[in-house]
């Protein structure tokens, strides 16, 4: 037992490796037996065997299916079907071509059901396994007085699975001593919002004593953590450049919105009549949402969105979307739930005023609200807001302003075309999660409003 603890990454490659394989054997059937047109008389079907499994390593890749033991089950057994059902649609136009002609698909959605059972199964043994071998870690959270930190531990406490946090130290209330006697019990530490200094010397404890360490960053550590490593004389130094996008990547970037934006709208048209027939027939009031929302250099610009509330739905003033809210309407519950009702915003990309990628567009009141707590914020507006982005993609309607900046400005810290290509990719994964279009805790609004009747007062 011990050995194979000490062999974690080797057992967990042998697990990916015999999905993949079974999964490419399961292709390899269904090829054989269905598309005699398409296979090669000599060495070119290693060639197509070759290329199945490149995508679909590729794609499992992407979507993060080989993340065994950090991941839910159900996430991974998703992700695995969302790497099969695209590997499956390349394979199917290779072996149109290699057929010269329009294959029957038939056979191929048969095998992408079967491919999927057993990437299911092995999913849930994968799993299963790990957590047999490899029990949660025990971790020790040093915290100070701030809800950013409490949250990351709640978090983490519902993932009992991979954490177990024993103990709980608050950095204002516990000296140096305290801490390194608490830490030596453990596994693993968790870094929460503390005093710099003080964190430093913890780092240093832990990289000492080579312990696992969960750091919550700040503004400062992003930009760091995406500086360059450069040397002057015999000093190393850390460089950022802090300039956003060079003008070669503006040009690339615009391009790149143009061409996707243009094609998006023709191959989505019959969804969004579709989709404002529905909203017409639902309530008959208009179709479009209209509202001002902020981008590049804290410009104000008209975000467009399908309608899915109410026409009266900010009658009372603005409010953040809850969960069950019944401001939403019939129609508006499925095109949210599905993302459609953002379709329209490609044609706020096609005039320019987004890009596909990039930072979520904030409310102006919003932008106002996160400024004031957090100057930083301001920093998401170095590059146009985007359709979709690394916010868009892990976080949530109730994600927290802290996290959205961060992860937009490691966005815009680590920005290539690439990137952006890898995000359009995973879009599709969060595009029927439930999760991510959670809405705000109604204690977000109670909050605002006891706010604004004490700014009254």
């Amino acid at each position: 037992m011990n050995l194979l603890i000490k062999m974690r990454k080797s057992v967990m490659l042998f697990i990916k490796i015999m999905t993949t394989v079974a999964i490419t054997v399961a292709f390899i059937q269904v090829w054989v037996s269905n598309y005699t047109e398409s296979l090669f008389s000599k060495n070119g079907n290693f060639v197509v065997i070759l290329s199945f499994v490149l995508l679909f390593v590729v794609f499992s890749s992407l979507y993060s299916a080989f993340k065994i033991g950090i991941f839910r089950t159900h996430e991974i057994i998703y992700s695995y079907s969302l790497a099969i059902i695209f590997t499956n649609a390349v394979m199917y136009l290779e072996l149109s071509l290699i057929a010269r002609e329009l294959v029957s698909i038939l056979p191929l959605l048969i095998s992408a059901l079967f491919q999927i059972l057993i990437a299911a199964i092995c999913s849930i043994c994968a799993n299963m396994v790990y957590f047999k071998l490899y029990s949660a870690r025990k971790v020790v959270a040093i915290f100070s007085d701030d809800m950013y930190g409490f949250e990351l531990i709640k978090k983490m406490s519902h993932i009992s699975q991979r954490f177990k946090i024993e103990c709980g130290l608050n950095a204002q209330c516990s000296t140096f001593e305290q801490i390194k006697q608490q830490i030596d019990k453990y596994e693993a530490v968790v870094i929460c919002s503390i005093d710099k200094n003080l964190e430093k010397q913890i780092l240093s404890y832990c990289y000492t004593k080579e312990k696992r360490t969960y750091l919550l960053p700040d503004t400062s550590d992003i930009i760091i953590n995406n500086s360059y490593n450069i040397q002057i004389g015999d000093t190393p130094v850390l460089m950022s450049r802090n300039r956003g996008l060079s003008i070669e990547q503006k040009l690339i970037k615009r391009m790149f919105d143009i061409l996707i934006s243009a094609c998006g709208l023709i191959i989505t048209l019959p969804i969004s009549l579709i989709c404002a027939i529905s909203i017409k027939l639902d309530d008959g009031g208009p179709v479009f949402y209209r509202q001002n929302r902020i981008t590049k250099d804290g410009k104000i610009f008209n975000i467009l969105k399908f309608r899915s509330m109410r026409t009266d739905a900010e009658k009372d003033g603005a409010k953040k979307a809850v969960d069950n809210d019944d401001r939403i309407t019939h129609v508006g519950r499925i095109i949210r739930a599905c993302r459609v009702d953002e379709l329209p915003q490609l044609i706020n990309i096609l005039l320019g005023d987004m890009s596909i990628v990039g930072p979520r567009p904030e409310r102006i009141e919003n932008v106002y609200e996160y400024s004031s707590k957090y100057p930083e914020f301001e920093l998401r507006h170095k590059v146009k807001a985007g359709l979709t982005g690394l916010a868009q993609l892990y976080g949530k309607y109730n994600t927290s302003p802290e996290d959205k900046l961060n992860m937009d400005l490691a966005y815009i810290e680590n920005y290539s075309l690439l990137l952006d290509l890898k995000l359009i990719v995973l879009t599709f994964k969060v595009l029927f999660m439930k999760e991510s279009t959670e809405g705000f805790d109604n204690s977000a609004n109670e909050e605002s409003d006891k706010k604004e009747n004490e700014d009254e007062n």
